[in-house]
C-alpha cells in the first residue's frame, strides 16, 4: 500500500492530488474515475488543512492508498481538531446555484465524486477518513 506523509499546507495540495491520482491510474482506475478521487481528495485534504489545523500548517496529513479487485481506498489520517460529519449541516441545494454560499458543500462532493465515504475519529484524538472508488 502505497504511503505518504505531507505537512498540511496549501501548497502541497498538488503534491497530495499527484499521489493519489498516479496511484490511482497506477491501480488500473480509468481517467475519469482516478480524477474523481483526485477532487475528492484535494476537497478532503483542503478541510483538513482549514478546518483541522486553522490553515497556518503546523500539522501533518498522511494519505495511503489501497487497491484491489474492486476499486481503490484512501485513507487520510489527521491530528487536527475533532471532527464529526454528522454536525456539519446540509446545504440547501434547492435554491438557484448562483444563490448556494460558496462554503459548506464540501461533504457533498467529496460523497459525489466517491462510492464510499467514512469519518471516524481514531484513539490519539486523530481522524480518519475512508474514500472508496469502485472500478
Amino acid at each position: 500500500m502505497p504511503k505518504a506523509t505531507f505537512a498540511a499546507r496549501y501548497e502541497n495540495l498538488a503534491r497530495i492530488c499527484e499521489f493519489v491520482s498516479s496511484n490511482a491510474k497506477t491501480a488500473g482506475l480509468d481517467d475519469s474515475a482516478a480524477y474523481a478521487v483526485e477532487l475528492a481528495t484535494n476537497e478532503a485534504a483542503t478541510n483538513i488543512i482549514e478546518h483541522g489545523y486553522g490553515g497556518n500548517g503546523d500539522g501533518k496529513i498522511e494519505c495511503a492508498i489501497e487497491a484491489d479487485d474492486g476499486g481503490v481506498t484512501v485513507v487520510l489520517l489527521d491530528w487536527g481538531k475533532p471532527f464529526d460529519a454528522s454536525k456539519v449541516p446540509q446545504a440547501n441545494y434547492s435554491v438557484p446555484l448562483e444563490d448556494l454560499p460558496l462554503r459548506g458543500v464540501g461533504l457533498r462532493l467529496i460523497r459525489g465524486f466517491m462510492d464510499e465515504v467514512q469519518f471516524e475519529r481514531i484513539p490519539g484524538d486523530g481522524n480518519r477518513l475512508m474514500m472508496r472508488k469502485s472500478r
